[in-house]
């Protein structure tokens, strides 16, 4: 295939998936279009890697990196 075959491919793909998005309701839309894991399908917001690090010690952070004053 040529260059231009798979960005003729990329953008039938594209015009495929916005063509079934459109027979969607607007909650289902949204649901559909969140980012999901390809394997179980659980939302990115449920994967847990934005949840605070209950080892991070932030009084010795601000120390490390300057702006506050070394014991």
């Amino acid at each position: 295939m040529k260059d231009r075959d798979f960005l003729w491919c990329l953008a039938q793909d594209l015009l495929d998936w916005e063509e079934q998005a459109d027979r969607l309701c607007p909650q289902c839309k949204t649901l559909a279009s969140e980012p999901r894991c390809p394997a179980c399908g659980r939302p990115q917001s449920d994967w847990g890697e934005h949840d605070a690090n209950p080892a991070f010690d932030f009084a010795r952070f601000q120390q490390l990196k300057g702006d506050a004053p070394l014991d």
